[in-house]
Protein backbone atom coordinates (compact mmCIF):
# COMPACT_ATOMS: atom_id res chain seq x y z
CA UNK A 1 0.00 0.00 0.00
CA UNK A 2 1.34 3.33 -0.96
CA UNK A 3 -0.35 6.55 -0.23
CA UNK A 4 0.02 10.72 -0.20
CA UNK A 5 -1.48 12.41 2.55
CA UNK A 6 -5.11 12.29 1.00
CA UNK A 7 -4.52 9.23 -1.21
CA UNK A 8 -4.15 5.36 -0.99
CA UNK A 9 -3.53 3.07 -4.18
CA UNK A 10 -3.04 -0.26 -4.33
CA UNK A 11 -2.00 -3.45 -6.90
CA UNK A 12 -4.83 -4.52 -5.67
CA UNK A 13 -7.17 -1.89 -7.03
CA UNK A 14 -9.49 -1.83 -9.89
CA UNK A 15 -9.01 0.82 -12.35
CA UNK A 16 -12.01 2.06 -11.93
CA UNK A 17 -10.90 2.19 -8.15
CA UNK A 18 -7.76 3.51 -8.99
CA UNK A 19 -9.52 6.62 -11.71
CA UNK A 20 -11.85 7.41 -8.91
CA UNK A 21 -9.71 7.96 -6.69
CA UNK A 22 -6.98 10.17 -9.03
CA UNK A 23 -8.89 10.83 -12.27
CA UNK A 24 -5.27 11.88 -13.53
CA UNK A 25 -3.93 8.41 -13.45
CA UNK A 26 -4.89 7.47 -16.38
CA UNK A 27 -2.58 10.55 -18.37
CA UNK A 28 0.26 10.18 -16.03
CA UNK A 29 0.26 6.34 -17.16
CA UNK A 30 0.30 7.12 -20.21
CA UNK A 31 2.99 10.02 -20.23
CA UNK A 32 5.45 7.40 -18.07
CA UNK A 33 4.72 3.92 -19.34
CA UNK A 34 2.54 4.40 -22.91
CA UNK A 35 -0.44 2.76 -21.12
CA UNK A 36 -3.79 3.59 -21.02
CA UNK A 37 -4.03 6.14 -24.27
CA UNK A 38 -5.08 4.24 -27.17
CA UNK A 39 -6.60 0.92 -27.70
CA UNK A 40 -3.67 -0.96 -28.05
CA UNK A 41 -2.23 0.13 -24.75
CA UNK A 42 -5.47 0.37 -23.16
CA UNK A 43 -7.15 -1.19 -20.23
CA UNK A 44 -10.10 -2.39 -18.94
CA UNK A 45 -11.77 -0.80 -15.67
CA UNK A 46 -12.21 -3.94 -13.76
CA UNK A 47 -8.42 -4.98 -14.26
CA UNK A 48 -6.45 -4.15 -11.32
CA UNK A 49 -3.49 -2.08 -11.49
CA UNK A 50 -1.41 -5.30 -10.98
CA UNK A 51 -2.48 -6.67 -13.66
CA UNK A 52 -2.01 -3.41 -16.03
CA UNK A 53 1.85 -3.68 -15.38
CA UNK A 54 2.14 -7.09 -15.62
CA UNK A 55 0.01 -7.13 -18.64
CA UNK A 56 2.69 -4.11 -19.82
CA UNK A 57 5.78 -5.80 -18.74
CA UNK A 58 6.04 -2.88 -16.34
CA UNK A 59 7.94 -4.86 -13.65
CA UNK A 60 8.53 -1.99 -10.80
CA UNK A 61 5.13 -1.87 -9.81
CA UNK A 62 6.44 0.66 -6.50
CA UNK A 63 7.72 3.05 -8.92
CA UNK A 64 4.30 3.01 -10.99
CA UNK A 65 2.25 3.77 -7.56
CA UNK A 66 4.83 6.21 -6.86
CA UNK A 67 4.95 7.87 -10.55
CA UNK A 68 0.16 8.19 -10.31
CA UNK A 69 0.68 9.48 -7.06
CA UNK A 70 3.66 12.22 -7.61
CA UNK A 71 1.50 13.37 -10.55
CA UNK A 72 -1.28 13.63 -8.34
CA UNK A 73 0.51 15.90 -5.55
CA UNK A 74 1.75 18.38 -8.93
CA UNK A 75 -1.97 17.98 -10.62
CA UNK A 76 -3.15 19.25 -6.78
CA UNK A 77 -0.88 21.97 -7.12
CA UNK A 78 -1.49 23.10 -10.47
CA UNK A 79 -5.29 23.65 -9.43
CA UNK A 80 -6.50 26.94 -8.27
CA UNK A 81 -9.64 27.64 -6.27
CA UNK A 82 -12.33 29.96 -7.69
CA UNK A 83 -12.03 32.26 -5.25
CA UNK A 84 -8.38 32.82 -5.85
CA UNK A 85 -9.46 33.07 -9.77
CA UNK A 86 -12.40 35.53 -8.68
CA UNK A 87 -9.88 37.75 -6.60
CA UNK A 88 -7.57 38.00 -9.47
CA UNK A 89 -10.19 39.05 -12.15
CA UNK A 90 -11.36 41.66 -9.49
CA UNK A 91 -8.22 43.41 -8.98
CA UNK A 92 -7.50 43.54 -12.40
CA UNK A 93 -4.32 41.20 -12.88
CA UNK A 94 -2.85 40.01 -15.74
CA UNK A 95 -3.91 36.77 -16.58
CA UNK A 96 -5.48 33.95 -19.44
CA UNK A 97 -9.02 32.44 -18.19
CA UNK A 98 -9.77 29.98 -20.85
CA UNK A 99 -13.05 28.04 -21.55
CA UNK A 100 -12.01 24.81 -22.66
CA UNK A 101 -15.55 23.22 -23.17
CA UNK A 102 -17.15 22.59 -26.70
CA UNK A 103 -19.11 25.29 -28.07
CA UNK A 104 -22.50 23.36 -27.18
CA UNK A 105 -21.36 23.61 -23.82
CA UNK A 106 -20.33 27.31 -23.61
CA UNK A 107 -24.50 27.62 -25.19
CA UNK A 108 -26.06 25.66 -21.88
CA UNK A 109 -23.77 28.06 -19.67
CA UNK A 110 -20.32 30.11 -19.32
CA UNK A 111 -18.61 31.99 -16.79
CA UNK A 112 -18.24 36.02 -18.44
CA UNK A 113 -15.16 36.53 -17.71
CA UNK A 114 -13.63 33.50 -19.25
CA UNK A 115 -12.95 33.59 -22.69
CA UNK A 116 -13.86 30.69 -24.96
CA UNK A 117 -11.06 28.57 -26.40
CA UNK A 118 -10.52 29.20 -29.91
CA UNK A 119 -11.16 25.57 -31.88
CA UNK A 120 -10.36 27.10 -34.92
CA UNK A 121 -6.25 28.66 -33.97
CA UNK A 122 -5.72 26.78 -31.05
CA UNK A 123 -2.18 27.09 -31.83
CA UNK A 124 -1.93 30.95 -31.32
CA UNK A 125 -2.49 30.25 -27.16
CA UNK A 126 1.20 28.37 -27.85
CA UNK A 127 2.83 32.07 -28.87
CA UNK A 128 1.98 33.28 -25.45
CA UNK A 129 4.86 33.96 -23.82
CA UNK A 130 5.93 30.79 -21.25
CA UNK A 131 4.93 32.50 -18.11
CA UNK A 132 1.76 34.04 -19.12
CA UNK A 133 -0.58 33.35 -16.17
CA UNK A 134 -3.09 31.14 -17.89
CA UNK A 135 -6.09 29.66 -16.22
CA UNK A 136 -8.54 26.79 -17.90
CA UNK A 137 -11.67 25.69 -16.90
CA UNK A 138 -14.07 23.38 -17.88
CA UNK A 139 -17.66 21.85 -16.18
CA UNK A 140 -15.84 19.78 -13.78
CA UNK A 141 -12.11 20.83 -13.59
CA UNK A 142 -11.05 17.22 -15.55
CA UNK A 143 -10.60 18.41 -18.60
CA UNK A 144 -9.04 21.74 -18.28
CA UNK A 145 -6.87 20.17 -15.69
CA UNK A 146 -5.41 17.51 -18.37
CA UNK A 147 -5.08 21.25 -21.12
CA UNK A 148 -2.86 22.75 -18.13
CA UNK A 149 -0.92 19.83 -17.89
CA UNK A 150 -0.39 19.82 -21.65
CA UNK A 151 0.73 23.33 -21.41
CA UNK A 152 2.95 22.81 -18.62
CA UNK A 153 4.81 20.09 -20.19
CA UNK A 154 5.34 22.75 -23.43
CA UNK A 155 7.12 24.64 -21.47
CA UNK A 156 4.47 26.71 -19.94
CA UNK A 157 5.74 27.88 -15.91
CA UNK A 158 2.61 29.74 -14.79
CA UNK A 159 -0.85 27.32 -15.84
CA UNK A 160 -3.68 26.41 -13.73
CA UNK A 161 -7.17 24.25 -13.69
CA UNK A 162 -9.78 25.98 -11.77
CA UNK A 163 -10.49 23.66 -9.07
CA UNK A 164 -14.34 22.13 -9.49
CA UNK A 165 -14.31 23.81 -12.70
CA UNK A 166 -18.20 25.36 -13.70
CA UNK A 167 -19.38 24.23 -11.17
CA UNK A 168 -17.62 25.03 -8.43
CA UNK A 169 -17.55 28.62 -9.85
CA UNK A 170 -21.46 28.42 -9.35
CA UNK A 171 -21.72 27.12 -6.38
CA UNK A 172 -18.65 29.51 -4.38
CA UNK A 173 -18.51 32.53 -6.86
CA UNK A 174 -21.61 33.71 -8.91
CA UNK A 175 -24.73 30.90 -7.88
CA UNK A 176 -26.31 33.01 -11.25
CA UNK A 177 -23.76 31.22 -13.66
CA UNK A 178 -26.48 28.02 -15.44
CA UNK A 179 -25.69 24.50 -13.90
CA UNK A 180 -26.23 21.52 -16.98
Amino acid sequence: MTETSDVTITLDMTMEEVLERIPSAQRALFQRYHVGGCSSCGFQPTDTLGQVCKDHNILDTGEVIQHILRSHELDQNMQVAPGDVKAWLDAGEELRFIDVRSPEELELASIPQAEPLDYNDSGKYMELPKDTRIVFHCKTGARSLDVAAYFAGHGFTNVSSLRGGLDAWREEVDSSVGEY
